[in-house]
């Protein structure tokens, strides 16, 4: 499971690296109008959160003023907090009681807001953001292999969503790079599923660090 710490240390790392071409991201801009991007945006995510990593895709079309509607779809393995890692003589991580490994496959509709249009740079265009829709949840055997335990996957239909805040960064106007920190939310109609032996989860939950990486036309 990553730490938290070294997360938080990676996504202070991460942001001047993204913003090496802003020259005047954060300050306050001089009255002005704002500059006008495409409307549409398509690209992918790269997610790292507390279970591991995972990877997406999203579609973005600004919609009137300040307001985005998006959609995105998202791949990433879950875990239960009980778990407990450890490691063989050759560094193999195992954990203890583990029947199921779990996989979450979230479908989002919803919007996203752009904050302080008039009082940053269009350098820096920080937003919140808040999706929900449809998840689908399937578990493979601990037991098997990691790739030939897909062969005996079983799924659950389950809902949920997300809110987070993140921002887009530079002045490109055919790309697209920012940074989105969420948490996601996926709620089961039943028992839910077992990770533990005998042990199920109602809800998967969890935070991530999401890079978004595209284009817009």
């Amino acid at each position: 499971m990553i730490n938290m710490k070294n997360l938080f240390i990676f996504i202070i790392l991460l942001i001047p690296i993204l913003s090496l071409n802003a020259q005047e991201i954060g300050e306050i801009a001089p009255p002005k109008a704002p500059m006008s991007f495409p409307n549409n945006a398509l690209g992918l995510d790269i997610m790292i959160g507390e279970s591991g990593f995972g990877l997406g895709g999203f579609y973005r079309h600004h919609l009137s003023g300040d307001l985005t509607f998006f959609t995105d779809l998202s791949f990433s393995e879950a875990k239960d907090e009980r778990e407990i890692e450890y490691y063989d003589y050759w560094g193999n991580p195992y954990v203890i009681g583990k029947k199921n490994r779990i996989f979450q496959v979230p479908i989002n509709f919803g919007f996203q807001y752009r904050l302080f249009k008039n009082e940053l740079t269009d350098n820096l265009r920080p937003y919140l953001n808040l999706g929900v829709g449809p998840a689908i949840v399937f578990t493979t055997p601990y037991g098997k292999e990691y790739f030939s335990a897909f062969g005996d996957a079983h799924m659950k239909l389950s809902a949920g969503g997300y809110v987070g805040f993140g921002a887009n960064f530079g002045i490109d106007q055919s790309s697209l790079i920012g940074l989105n920190m969420r948490y996601y939310y996926i709620g089961f109609f039943d028992d839910g599923v077992e990770g533990l032996f005998g042990k199920y989860k109602k809800s998967l939950q969890g935070f991530f660090v999401t890079l978004n990486i595209g284009f817009m036309y």
